[in-house]
Order: structure tokens, then C-alpha cells, then sequence
């Protein structure tokens, strides 16, 4: 579905990423990991079109991507959380999904009745578990509740295949517990594609089908989480003997 082919990108004379190659599968669920620095987000940031790579390039669905916009990236299925939340904070939880299904997936209005829209939204925010009132702010949610507004605007656009930055990062633990499951329920339930940036192993371990590990810019490991978490390289780098 997705096939990113000798990707590198540089900073000046920084190399964020080195060579990087590596397919995704349709319905798969890919967990990226890596310490801090080593070039996930901004592998994140070369899919999505924030950044055109120095090198190489990215095929969707037989379709070379490599340089196109953001936008037009998004309306081909491609959508993406980061890793500190991005509402619109001067219009409502509300708005900011119908935002996403307006002009998420072709660039403009496909939905022809307000009305509908609305209520498509209200039952995305009820998908992922948005417990807020629909017309309060950003400004007025929580942290947990601002990693779920990330995740349902990103799903507004009715993406194929979702990268998800970091979206566990601050929770407690029973927030951890409802994050996660929502994301399984995103994949079974949506049908959508996943690849996942996250730190807190516990949890990426027991739920992705496949985990690349990145360091330093370069892919050092590739293969089924049991596996990963004997690799001597990944240990070494990233997760430690424990």
C-alpha cells in the first residue's frame, strides 16, 4: 500500500534520514520506534509532504507521491497526528472535525447539508471516545481529551492509511488503556492502515502486527514485535537489557 524507497533527509549537513526503505501493508498495523532524534517524525513529516526528502521516494497505492503538497497528500488518503496537538483554538471541537470532513478528503465540500456533516462529526467524536461537550473550545480540554480531538480530526478525512505521532504520550494509565483500544478500534472498525510512533513499549508491543526501528536516521531492525525485542542492535540502541 505504502513503499518508501531509499529515503534520506538532510538538514544542512545534519542527516535526520539516511537511506531508509520500507512497505507498509494494507489493514497492517506498523509500530515505529527509536530513541529521540533518530528521524521517526520526520519520516512522519516526509509522507505527509511537510518536507520534501533529499533523496528516494515514497509510492501510494502504485502512485509517486515524493514532493507533492500536504493537501494533496491528504486528499490521497494519507492523513497524520502530531505530536503536540494542532486544534484550531479559536472555533469549537466541533468545528475543527467538520473542518476535516469538508475538505479533508478531496479539497472541497462533499457534503452538501450542514446538517450532515454535523452529524457525522458528532459520531467521530463518539467513535474515538471524545467524552467533551462538542462546542467547547480546545482551549478548555485536557491533555488526554486534546490527544483524542488530534486523532478524530485526522480521521475526518477519511484517510486510508493514518500516521500517529506519539498519540499516548502524557496519559495516565486508564487513559493509556482507552487510547489504545481506540486505535484498535480505528484499524478493525474503519478499516484504516496504521503506522504508529510511540515510546511506551508496553503497550506498541502487545498491539502492532510489525516494528521498524529507526537510529540515527538509518532502519536497523524490521520484523514482529517478539522478535524486535530480542534483537541484540535494537537493544543496544534503543530499549535497554531490561
Amino acid at each position: 500500500m505504502l513503499e518508501i524507497k531509499n529515503v534520506s533527509k538532510y538538514f544542512g549537513g545534519v542527516r535526520a534520514l539516511q537511506d531508509v526503505s520500507l512497505k507498509l501493508n494494507e489493514g497492517e498495523f506498523l509500530g515505529l520506534i527509536g530513541p529521540n532524534g533518530s528521524g521517526k517524525t520526520t519520516l512522519f513529516n516526509v509522507i505527509s509532504g511537510m518536507y520534501k526528502p533529499t533523496a528516494g521516494s515514497i509510492i501510494f497505492n502504485n502512485q509517486t507521491i515524493t514532493g507533492l503538497t500536504s493537501d494533496k497528500i491528504c486528499h490521497a488518503g494519507i492523513a497524520r497526528t502530531f505530536q503536540i496537538p494542532k486544534p484550531i483554538m479559536d472555533i469549537s471541537v466541533l468545528e475543527n472535525v467538520m473542518l476535516g470532513l469538508i475538505f479533508g478528503k478531496d479539497g472541497s465540500s462533499h457534503h452538501s447539508f450542514l446538517k450532515e456533516t454535523r452529524e457525522e462529526a458528532l459520531r467521530l467524536i463518539e467513535f474515538v471516545e471524545l467524552a467533551v461537550d462538542p462546542d467547547a473550545y480546545p482551549k478548555e480540554l485536557t491533555a488526554g481529551d486534546l490527544r483524542r480531538l488530534e486523532l478524530v480530526k485526522a480521521l475526518a478525512t477519511q484517510p486510508k492509511i493514518l500516521s500517529a505521532d506519539e498519540v499516548l504520550s502524557g496519559l495516565n494509565h486508564d487513559e493509556l488503556d482507552g487510547a489504545a483500544k481506540v486505535l484498535q478500534k480505528v484499524r478493525t472498525e474503519m478499516n484504516v492502515t496504521i503506522m504508529w510512533v510511540e515510546h511506551i513499549m508496553g503497550v506498541l508491543m502487545n498491539l502492532v502486527d510489525r516494528v521498524v526501528v529507526l537510529s540515527y536516521g538509518r532502519l536497523i531492525a524490521d520484523g514482529k514485535p517478539e522478535e524486535i525485542a530480542k534483537n541484540q542492535e535494537v537493544i543496544d540502541a534503543y530499549l535497554g537489557e531490561e
